[in-house]
Protein backbone atom coordinates (compact mmCIF):
# COMPACT_ATOMS: atom_id res chain seq x y z
CA UNK A 1 0.00 0.00 0.00
CA UNK A 2 1.44 3.36 -1.00
CA UNK A 3 0.11 6.32 0.95
CA UNK A 4 0.11 9.75 -0.66
CA UNK A 5 2.84 12.11 0.52
CA UNK A 6 1.86 14.47 3.29
CA UNK A 7 3.75 17.41 1.77
CA UNK A 8 7.26 18.79 2.28
CA UNK A 9 8.76 18.04 5.64
CA UNK A 10 11.31 19.98 7.60
CA UNK A 11 14.22 17.99 8.97
CA UNK A 12 14.08 17.21 12.66
CA UNK A 13 16.25 19.44 14.81
CA UNK A 14 19.32 17.97 16.42
CA UNK A 15 18.37 15.56 19.21
CA UNK A 16 14.89 14.88 17.84
CA UNK A 17 15.67 11.53 16.26
CA UNK A 18 13.51 9.69 18.77
CA UNK A 19 10.58 11.86 17.73
CA UNK A 20 11.03 10.79 14.11
CA UNK A 21 11.21 7.16 15.17
CA UNK A 22 7.88 7.51 16.99
CA UNK A 23 6.34 9.18 13.93
CA UNK A 24 7.50 6.28 11.78
CA UNK A 25 5.95 3.76 14.20
CA UNK A 26 2.72 5.79 14.30
CA UNK A 27 2.54 5.79 10.49
CA UNK A 28 3.16 2.03 10.47
CA UNK A 29 0.39 1.44 13.01
CA UNK A 30 -2.02 3.46 10.90
CA UNK A 31 -1.05 1.63 7.70
CA UNK A 32 -1.23 -1.81 9.31
CA UNK A 33 -4.71 -1.07 10.61
CA UNK A 34 -5.81 -0.20 7.07
CA UNK A 35 -4.11 -3.24 5.50
CA UNK A 36 -5.03 -5.73 8.26
CA UNK A 37 -1.84 -7.63 7.37
CA UNK A 38 1.86 -6.89 7.32
CA UNK A 39 3.28 -8.44 4.17
CA UNK A 40 2.36 -5.65 1.74
CA UNK A 41 3.50 -2.77 3.93
CA UNK A 42 6.83 -1.37 2.76
CA UNK A 43 9.33 0.97 4.34
CA UNK A 44 9.21 3.08 1.19
CA UNK A 45 5.46 3.53 1.58
CA UNK A 46 6.00 4.67 5.16
CA UNK A 47 8.64 7.12 3.95
CA UNK A 48 6.26 8.55 1.34
CA UNK A 49 3.49 8.89 3.94
CA UNK A 50 5.81 10.98 6.11
CA UNK A 51 7.51 12.82 3.23
CA UNK A 52 10.94 11.62 4.25
CA UNK A 53 13.58 9.64 2.41
CA UNK A 54 13.58 5.84 2.66
CA UNK A 55 17.08 6.16 4.13
CA UNK A 56 15.59 7.99 7.12
CA UNK A 57 13.37 4.99 7.85
CA UNK A 58 16.22 2.51 7.43
CA UNK A 59 18.25 4.43 10.02
CA UNK A 60 15.79 3.19 12.66
CA UNK A 61 14.43 -0.03 11.16
CA UNK A 62 16.67 -2.29 9.05
CA UNK A 63 13.73 -4.11 7.48
CA UNK A 64 9.94 -4.34 7.39
CA UNK A 65 9.85 -6.99 10.10
CA UNK A 66 11.62 -4.74 12.59
CA UNK A 67 9.12 -1.94 11.98
CA UNK A 68 6.13 -4.26 12.22
CA UNK A 69 7.53 -5.59 15.49
CA UNK A 70 7.83 -2.04 16.87
CA UNK A 71 4.26 -1.30 15.79
CA UNK A 72 3.05 -4.50 17.45
CA UNK A 73 4.80 -3.53 20.66
CA UNK A 74 3.04 -0.15 20.59
CA UNK A 75 -0.34 -1.86 20.07
CA UNK A 76 0.16 -4.39 22.84
CA UNK A 77 1.22 -1.66 25.24
CA UNK A 78 -1.84 0.44 24.32
CA UNK A 79 -4.16 -2.53 24.81
CA UNK A 80 -2.51 -3.46 28.11
CA UNK A 81 -2.80 0.13 29.33
CA UNK A 82 -6.53 0.14 28.53
CA UNK A 83 -7.00 -3.18 30.34
CA UNK A 84 -5.04 -2.06 33.40
CA UNK A 85 -6.95 1.20 33.64
CA UNK A 86 -10.28 -0.60 33.32
CA UNK A 87 -9.34 -3.11 36.02
CA UNK A 88 -8.16 -0.31 38.28
CA UNK A 89 -11.68 1.07 38.48
CA UNK A 90 -12.81 -1.97 40.48
CA UNK A 91 -11.85 -3.38 43.87
CA UNK A 92 -13.54 -6.78 43.57
CA UNK A 93 -11.12 -9.31 41.98
CA UNK A 94 -13.78 -10.91 39.78
CA UNK A 95 -14.93 -7.51 38.54
CA UNK A 96 -11.32 -6.54 37.89
CA UNK A 97 -10.71 -9.62 35.76
CA UNK A 98 -13.93 -9.10 33.82
CA UNK A 99 -13.11 -5.43 33.21
CA UNK A 100 -9.62 -6.37 32.01
CA UNK A 101 -10.93 -8.87 29.47
CA UNK A 102 -13.71 -6.60 28.23
CA UNK A 103 -11.27 -3.70 27.80
CA UNK A 104 -8.98 -5.88 25.69
CA UNK A 105 -11.99 -6.98 23.65
CA UNK A 106 -13.12 -3.39 23.16
CA UNK A 107 -9.64 -2.44 21.96
CA UNK A 108 -9.71 -5.29 19.44
CA UNK A 109 -13.13 -4.31 18.14
CA UNK A 110 -11.98 -0.70 17.74
CA UNK A 111 -8.80 -1.79 15.92
CA UNK A 112 -9.70 -4.93 13.96
CA UNK A 113 -6.96 -4.56 11.36
CA UNK A 114 -4.29 -4.19 14.01
CA UNK A 115 -5.68 -7.12 15.98
CA UNK A 116 -5.32 -9.34 12.92
CA UNK A 117 -1.70 -8.26 12.53
CA UNK A 118 -1.06 -8.86 16.25
CA UNK A 119 -2.37 -12.43 16.10
CA UNK A 120 -2.32 -13.64 12.50
CA UNK A 121 0.68 -12.04 10.77
CA UNK A 122 3.97 -13.70 9.96
CA UNK A 123 5.80 -11.47 12.43
CA UNK A 124 3.34 -12.33 15.21
CA UNK A 125 4.56 -15.92 15.15
CA UNK A 126 8.12 -15.01 16.10
CA UNK A 127 9.24 -16.18 19.57
CA UNK A 128 10.51 -13.92 22.30
CA UNK A 129 8.14 -10.95 22.49
CA UNK A 130 8.17 -9.56 26.05
CA UNK A 131 5.26 -7.23 25.32
CA UNK A 132 3.04 -10.23 24.56
CA UNK A 133 4.18 -11.88 27.75
CA UNK A 134 3.21 -8.74 29.70
CA UNK A 135 -0.40 -9.00 28.50
CA UNK A 136 -0.57 -12.65 29.58
CA UNK A 137 1.12 -11.87 32.91
CA UNK A 138 -1.58 -9.32 33.70
CA UNK A 139 -4.29 -11.91 33.11
CA UNK A 140 -2.45 -14.55 35.17
CA UNK A 141 -2.19 -12.11 38.09
CA UNK A 142 -5.89 -11.23 37.80
CA UNK A 143 -6.90 -14.91 37.77
CA UNK A 144 -4.68 -15.57 40.79
CA UNK A 145 -6.39 -12.71 42.67
CA UNK A 146 -9.75 -14.38 42.07
CA UNK A 147 -8.40 -17.70 43.36
CA UNK A 148 -6.83 -16.07 46.42
CA UNK A 149 -10.12 -14.30 47.19
CA UNK A 150 -12.05 -17.58 46.98
CA UNK A 151 -14.04 -16.37 43.98
CA UNK A 152 -12.56 -19.04 41.70
CA UNK A 153 -11.45 -22.62 42.42
CA UNK A 154 -7.80 -22.94 43.39
CA UNK A 155 -5.59 -24.18 40.60
CA UNK A 156 -2.81 -23.27 38.19
CA UNK A 157 -3.49 -19.62 37.34
CA UNK A 158 -1.25 -19.77 34.26
CA UNK A 159 -3.14 -22.71 32.76
CA UNK A 160 -6.48 -21.02 33.42
CA UNK A 161 -5.22 -17.74 31.95
CA UNK A 162 -4.00 -19.53 28.82
CA UNK A 163 -7.39 -21.22 28.39
CA UNK A 164 -9.07 -17.85 28.81
CA UNK A 165 -6.67 -16.22 26.34
CA UNK A 166 -7.34 -18.91 23.75
CA UNK A 167 -11.09 -18.44 24.11
CA UNK A 168 -11.04 -14.65 24.00
CA UNK A 169 -8.49 -14.28 21.19
CA UNK A 170 -10.30 -16.98 19.25
CA UNK A 171 -13.71 -15.38 19.48
CA UNK A 172 -12.36 -11.91 18.67
CA UNK A 173 -10.49 -13.19 15.62
CA UNK A 174 -13.56 -15.08 14.43
CA UNK A 175 -15.77 -12.02 14.89
CA UNK A 176 -13.33 -9.99 12.79
CA UNK A 177 -12.90 -12.64 10.08
CA UNK A 178 -16.51 -13.88 9.99
CA UNK A 179 -18.67 -10.87 10.88
CA UNK A 180 -21.73 -12.36 9.19
CA UNK A 181 -22.28 -15.07 11.79
CA UNK A 182 -25.05 -14.51 14.37
CA UNK A 183 -22.67 -13.68 17.20
CA UNK A 184 -24.13 -13.29 20.68
CA UNK A 185 -23.34 -10.10 22.62
CA UNK A 186 -19.63 -10.15 23.39
CA UNK A 187 -20.07 -9.36 27.10
CA UNK A 188 -22.37 -12.36 27.49
CA UNK A 189 -19.86 -14.62 25.76
CA UNK A 190 -17.03 -13.33 27.95
CA UNK A 191 -19.14 -14.01 31.04
CA UNK A 192 -19.59 -17.62 29.90
CA UNK A 193 -15.82 -17.94 29.42
CA UNK A 194 -15.21 -16.54 32.90
CA UNK A 195 -17.75 -18.93 34.42
CA UNK A 196 -16.70 -22.03 32.51
CA UNK A 197 -12.93 -21.55 32.39
CA UNK A 198 -12.15 -19.54 35.53
CA UNK A 199 -15.06 -20.73 37.66
CA UNK A 200 -16.39 -17.31 38.61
Amino acid sequence: MDSAPAGPRRPNARGQGERLREEIVTAAVRMLDELAEDETMSLRAIARALSISPTSVYLYFPDRGALVLAAMQRCHEDMLRAATEAAGRHKDPAARLRARILAQAAWAQANPGLYKVMHESEVSRQPGMPFKEAVLAGTVAAVQECMDAGQAPAGDALTVALDLRAAVVGTLSLRINEPGLPWPPLAEQVDRFLAGLVGL
